[in-house]
């Protein structure tokens, strides 16, 4: 019988980064699954370049288990790697390699234990998905689930086998990615009055964002469950300007809101974008009425946290045999899979702390616990 480790193998061998096609390694899963005699279907993006595979056994019928991994990976550029990251490479009880972590540890102990459920007489069908783009957004799954809503057979509960080292967690932030393009005016620096600079409007959108920021982490509004346990706003990336003697005709900046599940981080896009259009477009259109704001919304998914005296973390307790629970700072597809209307939960192997570093890994110890678990797991659905 094929073992997680032999899987994790030729998982890691498939470059998979997200700006890259998963198809090979799609392929692969397709005809292992195929050749246990478990048929597979793939739902392909618009340019049919890259797909979520969903396939299930056990018996027909509504409910049952969704075990979720996604495909992709972060890319190594710039990344000083003592091994190759699309190789796998043991050392000391760890297994180095791309994705090791995050998040093909899991997909390789979920395809190894695809025999062992077939083998048991499950009372409850056994759902498995493998999706493309997490890491750029959770792009790839919500075809998967436009699909699965049309359905009357859906699963209840989903475990998202993001690394958490097999401990139960309920709940992660969500996430909005914005970018914001400022259109001045320019003008030689010596008459800068006549001209609307791009970044120092820009500094005062990015200021109006620190003050939300200050606002959102008020002690009122925190709640203990996260790290940091709260709402947290911050600009990333900035460019503008083409050169000291000109003022700035053009700027852009991109900014993030990670929001505890309870806050809407569209308040904090609306909000700005309020500000921009009834305070500072009609300053800059006062100099020169071809200047504007504009916003662009680049990435986002929801927040997540299950109750904790819910179906699934009830199951979560039994898998782990830990009433723990958690939370984690990284986002993962599990807010869109409750949306959805499956209840969702987040435990995998592996640490994320390697996750999206060069020399990432996963200890052996981490895959044979994580087998454990999901046969634990099938002799619950029996």
């Amino acid at each position: 019988m094929i073992t997680s480790r032999t899987l994790l193998e030729k998982l890691v061998a498939f470059d998979t980064t997200s700006r890259e096609s998963n198809l090979a390694l799609i392929d692969f899963v397709w005809r292992y699954l195929g050749d246990l005699g478990v048929s597979c279907e793939l739902i392909h993006n618009d340019e049919r370049s890259k797909a979520n595979l969903y396939a299930r056994l056990g018996p027909s019928g509504k409910g049952g288990v969704m075990l979720s991994g996604h495909s992709d990976v972060v890319p190594v550029d710039g990344q000083r790697w003592s091994v190759p990251p699309f190789a796998l490479t043991e050392r000391d009880g760890k297994l180095f390699g791309r994705g090791t972590a995050d998040m093909k540890g899991f997909i390789a102990c979920m395809l190894a234990a695809v025999p062992y459920f077939l083998s048991q007489p499950l009372t409850q069908p056994l759902h498995l998905a493998i999706s493309y783009d997490e890491e750029v957004g959770c792009l790839g799954v919500r075809s998967l689930l436009e699909a699965l809503a049309q359905r009357p057979d859906k699963p209840d509960i989903c475990l998202i086998g993001e690394p958490t080292e097999l401990q139960p967690v309920l709940g992660h932030k969500g996430k909005l990615g914005v970018r914001c393009e400022v259109q001045g005016a320019a003008c030689h620096s010596a008459y800068a009055p006549q001209g609307v600079n791009a970044i120092e409007y820009a500094a005062k959108l990015i200021h109006r964002l620190t003050l939300m920021s200050e606002r959102l982490a008020a002690p009122e509004r925190q709640d203990a469950r996260f790290d940091p346990p709260f709402t947290t706003v911050q600009t990333g990336v900035i460019h503008g300007g083409r050169a000291l003697n000109i003022v700035p005709a053009e700027c852009i900046f991109d900014y993030e809101v990670r929001t505890l599940p309870q806050d809407d981080a569209q308040q904090v896009a609306d909000e700005l974008a309020h500000y921009a259009q009834h305070e500072l477009v009609p300053q800059m259109q006062a100099i020169n009425k071809d200047t504007a704001i504009r916003f662009t919304a680049i990435s986002g998914y929801p927040g997540l946290y299950t109750a904790a005296d819910s179906h699934a973390a009830q199951l979560l307790t039994y898998l782990t045999s830990s009433d723990a629970f958690s939370t984690v700072a990284f986002g993962t597809e599990g807010g869109l899979f409750d949306q959805a209307g499956i209840t969702s939960v987040v435990c995998g192997p592996g640490s994320m702390a390697q996750g999206h570093k060069p020399d990432e890994f996963i200890s052996i110890a981490q895959l044979d616990a994580c087998d454990a678990m999901l046969r634990r797991l099938a002799e619950w659905m029996c």
